[in-house]
């Protein structure tokens, strides 16, 4: 299946316990970063305005079912007629430019927090059988061209006509933070026709599974934390939660995204940019810090 993507799925509904305290009483989605143009935004309308500026049409949002209120008032819900008077003039058109992005979102929830791959699969009917943008809920992103992270991804899958896994370079003393991809390098513009992916994997398997001919030592492919992918990715996120199949506990995506490679195929794409994570204290520090004056 190739459509045209319209839709994206971001998920938000973790408990942010890597940045507690601030989590009892702010979601990490919610926290601000000082964009490029000077406004303190909540990390998720940065995540939104990246799926916007790749072209996507509708936003799925998945929350807890406590914190839909929340979202739903950000995105939707104008500020009281005291507050609003107090703005400026920009900001009060700003204010009419969130409600307008708003339009564009819908709150889904997850009632119980069973893990990633449990959190997009509550977004199954709302996808609708169509491909999607999966966008972390927890990264924002910089390109190093005049087109956005999100174009990039999309445009290759429009290209390939399977999903795809953005991918950036990693070293190996951090790569059992992140998802790995191996497989073999097709070209000079960062396409790799994947052969296994692997959650949060050792130095040592690392060494010696993942790593890709012509790549230096010590150095891996990496999850960017943008997808794109097709419908087929419900079917095995479904069957592992009918049949209560957890890794860690939890309904990991990883394990059913290898399971759509091995029978649709998937793609890997070494993006021209780089991702903030802001999961934890010191990379969200890091990235109030880079993300301003980062290349876009």
């Amino acid at each position: 299946m190739s459509n045209k993507v319209r839709k994206a799925i971001i998920p938000a509904a973790g408990f942010g316990t890597r940045l507690f305290p601030s989590t009892k009483v702010v979601k990490k989605e919610l926290f601000p970063i000082i964009d490029r143009d000077g406004r303190a935004k909540p990390i998720i309308q940065i995540i939104v305005e990246e799926a916007v500026r790749g072209g996507i049409e509708e936003i799925g949002i998945i929350v807890q079912p406590s914190d839909r209120q929340v979202f739903e008032e950000f995105f939707k819900v104008p500020p009281k007629p005291e507050l609003f008077n107090k703005l400026s003039p920009e900001n009060q058109e700003y204010s009419h430019y969130l409600q307008t992005l708003g339009e564009r979102i819908t709150i889904l929830t997850q009632a119980e927090q069973e893990g990633y791959g449990h959190a997009v699969f509550c977004a199954n009917e709302w996808a609708n059988n169509e491909p999607f943008l999966l966008l972390l809920g927890d990264h924002v992103y910089t390109s190093d061209t005049d087109r956005c992270c999100a174009s990039q991804v999309l445009e290759v899958y429009e290209k390939v006509g399977q999903s795809v896994v953005a991918l950036t370079i990693m070293p190996g003393e951090i790569i059992h933070k992140a998802g790995c991809v191996t497989g073999i390098l097709q070209d000079s513009e960062g396409i790799v026709s994947v052969t296994q992916l692997y959650e949060k994997p050792t130095l040592e398997y690392a060494r010696q599974h993942l790593h890709i001919q012509g790549m230096p030592k010590d150095q891996f492919l990496a999850v960017f934390g943008m997808y794109v992918l097709e419908p087929q990715i419900f079917e095995y996120l479904g069957e592992h939660i009918h049949n209560n199949i957890r890794e860690k506990g939890e309904f990991q995506l990883t394990s059913c995204l290898d399971k759509l490679r091995e029978n649709e195929g998937i793609t890997g794409y070494l993006v021209k940019g780089q991702y903030f994570d802001t999961g934890m204290p010191e990379f969200y520090r890091q990235t109030i810090i880079d993300f301003p004056n980062a290349v876009r």
